[in-house]
């Protein structure tokens, strides 16, 4: 018996699955829209979700900021698109890639396919030159050729409309699925069958290769890792107890040089396995979470209230996003 619990406990969600589930649950909080078929046009769609999820989704109750920031350089005509430009800047000095990390649906996605048991492919040089391929996809696709087509009067998000998964999965194909949306089928051409074949290729390498997507791809993630050196929330190091080891490189699953750098997703994964305590998980000079070590009862139910506390007030907003959401208050 002290072996099945043992084994079930092992495979409980963490802490980090948990919020990426209710992160991908709350950006698509239209219900409603996966049974009929129709996407949600309330007024939280004004808003951008820090993480990669399609605007086109029919559960999505915000817009995707990469999305956004495409539209308006594709209709900027030579005007910057400074609220985009602004809530992209607030994301990334607050979460930074704790974003990729934590609340990205499309890297709960990733991470999800990888869990599939195949032999995997190990991060090496080759996969951290690789790595810089998202900021060419950042400045050609998501930059460039939107600013170009704007010049032309033609409104073109060249990203989403020609490489982006989350679009081809969480919109077309999240269209599609409903039964209702039938007579869309004949509409479809050679881009939506070159969308959907980069959807399978992307997935299928995610399976091999840990957030392929995310590591090579991704400009968002790309843009949010600009901001690796000022961004509040995120592991910190500790220098004066680092012995600069390297176990925490090694042990990372991303193309990191070292921890919170531009390729770190801030997941926490190595605050554990450092020998000498030196990495926290922190909100500025607060530590949210530290090398795990054996507490206290009075400080084991401390950390239990606040846990308790956190988790009662994000289902509580969940809970009103679902009724603002479905029932159209």
């Amino acid at each position: 018996m002290a072996d099945i619990i043992k084994t079930i406990k092992a495979h409980l969600p963490t802490q980090r699955r948990l919020i990426q589930l209710y992160s991908a649950l709350l950006y698509n909080a239209h219900v409603k829209g996966f049974i009929s078929g129709n996407i949600f046009t309330g007024g939280s769609k004004l808003l951008c979700v820090p993480g990669l999820n399609c605007y086109s989704c029919p559960g999505a109750v915000g817009a995707c900021p990469l999305g956004a920031l495409q539209n308006a350089l594709s209709a900027s005509n030579n005007r910057a698109p400074f609220y985009i430009l602004g809530i992209l800047m607030l994301y990334g000095l607050i979460l930074g890639r704790t974003i990729c990390g934590y609340i990205c649906p499309m890297g709960l996605l990733q991470e999800l396919l990888h869990k599939i048991p195949t032999p995997k492919i190990k991060k090496s040089r080759l996969t951290r030159w690789l790595s810089y391929l998202k900021y060419v996809f950042l400045a050609v696709l998501v930059i460039a050729l939107p600013l170009w087509y704007a010049s032309q009067y033609i409104p073109v998000p060249a990203f989403c409309k020609y490489i982006c998964p989350a679009g081809t999965l969480e919109g077309a194909v999240g269209l599609l699925s409903n039964p209702a949306n039938t007579p869309l089928f004949p509409m479809l051409g050679a881009l939506f069958t070159q969308k959907f074949v980069i959807l399978v290729v992307i997935c299928g390498l995610c399976v091999f290769c840990y957030r392929a997507f995310c590591r090579f791809i991704c400009p968002l993630g790309a843009i949010y890792g600009f901001f690796a050196r000022a961004n509040l929330v995120g592991v910190k190091v500790e220098q004066a107890k680092c012995v600069d080891c390297g176990k925490c490189v090694r042990d990372c699953g991303m193309d990191v040089r070292h921890v919170g750098d531009h390729e770190c997703i801030n997941c926490g994964e190595c605050i554990d396995g450092c020998p000498t305590k030196a990495i926290a998980f922190k909100a500025g000079k607060i530590t949210l979470r530290e090398h795990n070590v054996a507490s206290g009862p009075e400080e084991k139910q401390k950390s239990k209230k606040i846990s308790v506390t956190v988790w009662s007030v994000a289902i509580a907003v969940l809970l009103c996003a679902l009724i603002f959401a479905n029932m159209g208050i």
